[in-house]
């Protein structure tokens, strides 16, 4: 299960980023952080702004709204969403998974 935290005006928790997948996509869980591939490489801040993107897209938030906490050379990072709720999040990503 992913583990989300509330916060002060929104969500964080964990994501396992895979960049120069062959598709981008939320793949599962693994070890409670969500699993996210990109096409894109890890070159220039690439992998992360498609990371952004693919979680604006999914929650249905600006991308704006989506900032990397933590982690932002290595796979695993801490991602913050302002503007949704828990419950929100977590019907949002199990409904961008399927």
């Amino acid at each position: 299960m992913i583990e989300i935290a509330e916060t002060a005006g929104g969500v964080a928790f964990a994501v396992r980023l895979t960049p120069r997948a062959s598709r981008t996509a939320l793949d599962g869980e693994l070890q409670g952080a969500l699993k996210v591939r990109v096409t894109a490489p890890p070159v220039d801040g690439r992998a992360n702004d498609a990371l952004r993107r693919v979680l604006a897209d999914c929650l249905n938030v600006p991308v704006s709204a989506v900032r990397i906490v933590t982690g932002e050379k290595g796979r695993t990072k801490r991602v913050a969403v302002a503007g949704i709720t828990r419950a929100q999040a977590g019907e949002r990503i199990l409904a961008c998974q399927t």
